[in-house]
């Protein structure tokens, strides 16, 4: 029977809430109610809730309406994929990326998807255009019953509706961007030994005043790469500069700013490590403007080997990351994990490689000035 006035119980760990007929129901509910649930606040059949949300002749009208007022409440989201869940499968994986129009994650995404369809698998893309509240929403939003598994590049620090997802049952693999809040596999280019390789090649050129064009605070693998540029520094004892340790965002715009800002300092850096290549182009489209010579005042590296990096010039120096071999590597992970629940969790770590071009080459200019001397 039901009634005016209803206790909502939910399970896992979750509000309890009381509500009446013409209240609003609980602001924050999870994504991953079942029928059942439904069937267990409104103390009726889950037959009777399936059949009225399916809209048959044989439910009234007003309880045809209180399912479908109680399922809204709740935030039900409804199986389009019945078909697959009734083989236990619905081979459908989730992704979250911040982006998709960089090199990087295009590439990534690429990996993914030959490997997706190679097992019979169809992907789901959702872009969080790098904000924080857009990826919570959108896993807020995930219908579970849709996907089999998820890949996330995370943007979050806070991954409390992750492990919501994590504890309904939902495989979940990072890549690139990780959380080590959380106790699942993880694949990711060696972000540490990346940047200390391109630190310890500026020093190597000759450079010693090296500064560090960082990402936002928060994210591991920013902090990564800043642990290997420090300690490329104090391994061959160079100073470290807070004022050179610039932490912003990731876009070509970042860089251009940030590079204004290291210009106007008392005391000047005469190298550049970029967190990524669009960062380091930025930088190098500042220092033109100031008629500042890439390479013989100023080495920039990066770090992705975006193809714009060798079409610039100078040409970018830069520590290229296995992408392809990130997304394909995470997607067979997570492939293991949807077929075997009890999987324990993997750590991959991939290397990247040093790719040497003109930025970084302090003889360039001079050289060319030699030439065009003559």
């Amino acid at each position: 029977m039901l009634t005016n006035e209803i206790i909502l119980i939910l399970r896992g760990n979750f509000r309890i809430v009381k509500c009446t007929r013409k209240a609003t129901y609980a602001t924050h509910m999870p994504n991953f109610v079942t029928i059942k649930d439904i069937a267990k606040a409104l103390n009726i059949s889950v037959s009777t809730v399936s059949r009225a949300l399916r809209n048959t002749f044989d439910v009234s009208q007003e309880t045809r309406k209180k399912v479908q007022d109680m399922a809204a409440a709740l935030n039900y989201k409804p199986n389009f994929n019945a078909t697959g869940l009734a083989n236990g499968s619905t081979h459908n994986i989730g992704i979250v990326i911040p982006f998709i129009t960089n090199y990087y994650f295009s590439t990534v995404i690429t990996g993914i998807q030959e490997t997706a369809y190679k097992n019979g698998y169809n992907i789901i893309l959702f872009v969080t255009n790098d904000s924080p509240d857009r990826e919570n929403s959108i896993l807020m939003d995930l219908t579970l019953s849709s996907l089999d598994g998820l890949l996330i590049s995370t943007c979050c620090d806070d991954c409390s509706t992750l492990q919501d997802l994590q504890q309904a049952n939902m495989p979940i693999v990072f890549f690139d961007r990780v959380n080590d809040k959380m106790n699942v596999s993880k694949v990711m280019q060696d972000d540490y030994n990346g940047a200390y390789q391109a630190t310890s090649h500026l020093i190597e050129a000759g450079y010693t005043k090296i500064a560090h064009l960082g990402g936002p605070k928060g994210q591991v693998f920013s902090e990564r790469r800043l642990s290997g540029y420090l300690d490329a520094l104090k391994r061959h004892c160079l100073p470290i500069r807070e004022e050179w340790i610039l932490s912003t965002g990731f876009s070509q715009e970042h860089g251009e700013q940030d590079m204004e800002t290291l210009l106007s300092l008392e005391v000047k850096p005469n190298a550049v490590f970029a967190i990524n290549d669009r960062k380091a182009i930025g930088a190098c489209v500042t220092l033109k403007k100031k008629n500042v010579a890439i390479g013989e005042q100023i080495g920039v590296i990066g770090f992705t080997n975006d193809p714009t990096s060798s079409l610039i010039s100078p040409s970018l120096s830069t520590i290229a990351e296995p992408a392809f071999e990130i997304g394909r590597q995470s997607c067979e992970l997570l492939l293991k994990h949807i077929q075997k629940k009890n999987l324990p969790t993997k750590e991959l770590v991939l290397p990247g490689k040093l790719i040497i071009r003109e930025s970084t080459n302090r003889k360039n200019v001079v050289d060319n000035k030699m030439i065009a001397s003559a």
